[in-house]
């Protein structure tokens, strides 16, 4: 296994719900109807990002950026979201 950790922001929308993406993942957005939901739902999505990310040729991880780098609204909240990779044996051969 290879643990990575990458900081998710989430916002709770004018209907109640929440939002989520993450800074240092491209294109790597979430919702879900509560903020539990939405870290669930943050979980898979990076999980299933650096996945696809460490099957390219030249795997390239973007560098994890640091809460206080982050370019916040009022009420947004910051979660570490750790993401576990099993890898297949062989895999870096």
């Amino acid at each position: 296994f290879m643990k990575f950790i990458y900081p998710a922001v989430f916002r709770k929308t004018a209907e109640g719900t929440y939002t989520g993406f993450f800074p240092d993942l491209d294109s790597c957005q979430v919702t879900g109807d509560t903020l539990d939901e939405a870290m669930d739902q943050a979980n898979e999505a990076a999980s299933n990002w650096i996945s696809v990310e460490l099957e390219e040729d030249d795997c390239e991880l973007p560098p994890v950026s640091d809460a206080s780098d982050l370019k916040l609204e009022k009420d947004d909240i910051v979660r570490n979201i750790l993401v576990n990779i099993r890898f297949m044996e062989g895999w870096d051969e």
